[in-house]
């Protein structure tokens, strides 16, 4: 799988995203992190139609992709994901969208995509920092008790597993949680735990 992980929006390396799929492609944009319990709907679609149209702008092809519509249906999911050849998984509470993912069997099917190096994974903040092996690093940033879907109501601690150490987005910027960011830093250093930092604008691309 590739991957092009954005601490903020779409980051600083646009032309390489170009690059890292052929024209046309399909990208399901995924925003169940957005379904927090006081998310502002009108922001909330706002902002998914402007991804999308950004997404379109570079020559792919975007849909949105709820996961709610898969959720207990797993191989349904699993199919319309082999029509893809990627997705996008924008920011927001991070413990929202890990819930998202186990009720749909996102989960179990991106670790059956990692085997695919022509599928593409990309997203910014809660896209990102789901990847790591704990949500340990971002609770005091994302609220980890918030349960907007019926079938949870205990915190899933662990992430999607990619990455053994967590990954902080908005470190050192003119961004709203950035002072939360910091303290998860501190919080990291004084429990030896280990993790990346991402300033908005920075992307780690992986290919």
């Amino acid at each position: 799988m590739k991957y092009y992980l954005s601490s903020y929006k779409f980051g600083h390396n646009i032309d390489q995203f170009k690059t890292m799929l052929p024209q046309g492609a399909k990208i399901g944009h995924i925003n169940n992190s957005t379904d927090f319990t006081d998310a502002c709907p009108d922001i909330r679609n706002n902002n998914l139609k402007e991804e999308m149209e950004f997404i379109d702008s570079l020559g792919f092809i975007s849909e949105h992709l709820d996961l709610k519509t898969y959720f207990g249906e797993e191989n349904g999911l699993r199919d319309k994901m082999a029509s893809l050849d990627g997705v996008w998984v924008c920011g927001g509470n991070t413990f929202v969208l890990r819930q998202a993912m186990k009720l749909s069997g996102f989960d179990n099917i991106f670790k059956e995509l990692q085997n695919r190096n022509d599928f593409f994974y990309g997203g910014y903040s809660a896209g990102v920092c789901i990847l790591s092996d704990s949500l340990k690093y971002i609770q005091h940033v994302d609220n980890p008790n918030d349960f907007p879907y019926d079938g949870i109501s205990e915190t899933i601690w662990e992430g999607l597993n990619l990455f053994n150490y967590g990954i902080l987005p908005h470190y050192d910027s003119d961004h709203p949680e950035s002072e939360e960011i910091e303290r998860e830093v501190k919080r990291c250093i004084d429990n030896k735990w280990l993790f990346k930092t991402l300033k908005d604008g920075e992307v780690l691309i992986i290919e």
